[in-house]
């Protein structure tokens, strides 16, 4: 026999499976559900008559949906008794209350509005699928996308770059911000050509020659100046001698960095993560450092979606608690209500810290120089 915080406990799960939240968010067919309560054994009627009470008290008192009770006869019974047979649950809205779970029925409402507003099918089941692509996001943001994923067609962008398209009355960071969302709605529309191609050459944009880097060579040698600005598209040409890479999310943080064998720091990318999927990373340690905000540990995740590999320095709850009294500010807005998966679980911490107290932002170019370079040295050494 299973209580109402048994039932609640699977309901929640249920929720995380992509199939079934899809199902019964979008088909209503898939309504009502009627969840198998099942009946106290003979034994223990007989032997432990107050659990039996105390079960039948539970569902009497619950009040979301409808409970059926039947008639059930024991020998150890003079007559039937009544007992809870099954919950029906008649709409999503029930079925998320009866999780008893305040995360996920705040994701349900987030996800209702945003298919209420989002007209075509398939994005609507993209976004009940992949909830964390919507839900990591403004909601304007992914109607945004929903809309510029349909105005956009193959060529349109004429060679022109991405931050120069002006469809939609987007902005010139938008693309950098809602790659992979925008990638995704365009696929469903041309059947993963979009993916297959990429982003840029299916609309004909010019490919990442809008952006440079700076990078900085932190052992002589390596490189034929000591830093200077490179477009991406550069990168490929990087010397078989570097075997570490440090990323870093600001430029202004030269003055940090020590010298490490091997290793060429590349500052300045911010948002614009998307080369990193380049071969040329190949098997070349990566780390990541950037601000301890929440858009500084969503471009981590997004570094780490390109290249799994990639280590994170100086972004832990540890680190912003020794510094946050004299360090610490307000984060003007928030990358997104939840961690990206993307991230670790030390790392999802921090999020989940900084989301949960007033002054939420440590910008990394303030940290002490020491701090940063014994960081760095030792993750170079740790092998």
């Amino acid at each position: 026999m299973k209580s109402p915080s048994d039932w609640s406990c699977r309901l929640a799960k249920q929720w995380h499976q992509a199939e079934l939240r899809v199902s019964r968010l979008l088909q209503p067919g898939s309504w009502p559900l009627k969840l198998k309560i099942g009946r106290p054994s003979a034994e223990v009627f007989t032997q432990n008559p107050e659990r039996v009470r105390r079960h039948v008290q539970a569902w009497r008192q619950v009040t979301i949906g409808q409970v059926d009770f039947q008639p059930e006869s024991y020998r150890a019974g003079s007559e039937p008794v009544p007992m809870p047979h099954t919950w029906r649950l008649a709409t999503p809205s029930e079925w998320l209350q009866a999780t008893q779970d305040a995360v996920i029925q705040a994701e349900f409402q987030r996800l209702a509005q945003l298919v209420k507003v989002v007209p075509d099918p398939q994005f609507r089941a993209l976004m009940v699928r992949q909830r964390r692509l919507v839900l990591d996001r403004p909601p304007a943001e992914v109607i945004r996308c929903a809309e510029v994923a349909m105005l956009l067609e193959q060529g349109c962008a004429s060679g022109r770059p991405l931050r120069a398209l002006t469809i939609g009355n987007i902005d010139s960071k938008f693309f950098e911000r809602n790659r992979a969302l925008v990638t995704q709605f365009l696929d469903l529309r041309f059947d993963g050509l979009v993916s297959s191609m990429g982003l840029e050459q299916f609309l004909g944009a010019e490919e990442f020659t809008d952006h440079w880097l700076l990078l900085v060579p932190l052992a002589a040698g390596l490189l034929p100046f000591d830093q200077q600005r490179v477009p991406v598209q550069s990168l490929v040409s990087m010397p078989a001698a570097v075997s570490h890479i440090i990323i870093v999310e600001n430029e202004r943080c030269t003055h940090q960095l020590p010298p490490l064998p091997g290793t060429v720091a590349i500052l300045g990318a911010g948002l614009n993560l998307e080369w990193m999927t380049g071969g040329w990373l190949g098997t070349r340690r990566i780390a990541y450092w950037g601000d301890m905000d929440t858009w500084g540990l969503a471009m981590l995740a997004t570094a780490r979606l390109h290249q799994p590999r990639l280590e994170s320095v100086l972004m832990s709850v540890e680190c912003f608690e020794q510094h946050q009294a004299t360090l610490a500010v307000i984060e003007p807005s928030i990358a997104g209500a939840t961690p990206p998966s993307e991230l670790s679980d030390c790392e999802k911490s921090l999020y989940e810290h900084l989301l949960n107290i007033a002054r939420g932002r440590l910008e990394q170019e303030f940290l002490p120089a020491e701090l940063v370079s014994s960081a760095l040295r030792a993750w170079h050494g740790n092998m």
